[in-house]
């Protein structure tokens, strides 16, 4: 039996968010599952040794440029494509009409789906834990989780000098956008507590954007620069066994706090402009909010407002 789940959302949390699901569907009919996704996604990078899923695909698809599976002569292109894998089922994790028609021209028979045209306002997990249930009778529950060789775990401990003795902690100091990155300051106050409670060696996540990498150098040229190790020129796929390592992660809403939750790593999750839902989805994940809110969503802009005290206090009753 071969079978199809797709997930056409962009990031790397959307797609993390959504693999107890797929999970579900691989228990439940003892197969892998095979997985149609974004390039942007990266789910080659993170999800190419769990082995609850098969193939990844990717769904050639941007409104900015030309691709192979725009419009309606790229839909018909994605029928073809999907076509040759042989699909005996497909659980749409989305309501749009397209990829429903895309699948019956790719000849697959049984179309598990949202309900059609209601992708406004729509939760981002409540219609998934729906669909499973209802075609399933399964109640989806636990995390997310990505599986990652054991070998390549023990490997980088040389290679990067991991000390079991002491706090091996990620740093996620970077984000899609601006409003999700806590100021480099609020992140050394933090080091400083930590630091003066047990000796601790920080692993700094974050991409390549100006901004991203001003506040790696800050910390890189504050007194623990000795302490700190850059993931900045690393791949997703070689962060993943450091992560690992970790004892525990202190990041902003940003791939690097979904993976490492994914990974079975407890994740302080720094919540300055984003839904909760982003940050509190998994039982690995334990969010903060800006002093003074009750709530956080897409205006909060909070990143200033997030309380270092609150972060140590955090990180204390997790270690303890």
């Amino acid at each position: 039996m071969k079978i199809l789940a797709v997930q056409n959302r962009m990031g790397i949390g959307d797609t993390v968010i959504f693999l107890p699901f797929i999970e579900a569907i691989s228990r439940e009919f003892n197969t892998p599952v095979s997985l149609l996704v974004k390039k942007s996604s990266k789910a080659d990078q993170y999800l190419n040794q769990t082995n609850y899923l098969d193939k990844i695909i990717f769904l050639e698809r941007d409104k900015k440029k030309d691709e192979r599976h725009n419009g309606i002569i790229g839909s018909f292109r994605l029928a073809k494509d999907l076509k040759k894998y042989k699909f005996d089922k497909i659980f749409i994790f989305n309501s749009s009409l397209r990829f429903n028609l895309v699948s019956r021209l790719a000849n697959i028979k049984e179309i598990y789906q949202y309900s059609l045209f209601k992708k406004d306002n729509q939760h981002i997990i409540q219609p998934a834990k729906d669909l499973i249930k209802k075609n399933l009778g399964i109640d989806v529950i636990e995390n997310p989780q990505i599986q990652i060789d054991i070998d390549l775990v023990k490997k980088v401990i040389s290679e990067f000098n991991i000390d079991k003795n002491e706090q091996n902690i990620l740093l996620g100091i970077g984000g899609s956008g601006p409003s999700k990155r806590i100021p480099s300051k609020t992140f050394l106050t933090v080091m400083e507590k930590i630091h003066n409670l047990k000796k601790s060696k920080f692993f700094l996540a974050t991409g390549k954007k100006n901004d991203e990498q001003k506040i790696l150098d800050e910390i890189l040229n504050s007194k623990f620069k000795e302490m700190c190790i850059p993931l900045d020129d690393l791949s997703i796929e070689d962060t993943l066994p450091i992560i690992k390592n970790c004892n525990i992660a202190i990041c902003n809403d940003s791939s690097f706090s979904h993976l490492s939750s994914a990974l079975g790593i407890k994740t302080i999750t720094l919540m300055a402009n984003t839904p909760l839902i982003y940050g509190s989805y998994s039982s690995n994940m334990y969010p903060i909010i800006p002093d003074g809110e009750s709530a956080v969503s897409h205006n909060t802009f909070g990143k200033d407002k997030i309380n270092p005290d609150k972060i140590f206090d955090k990180f204390k009753s997790i270690i303890n």
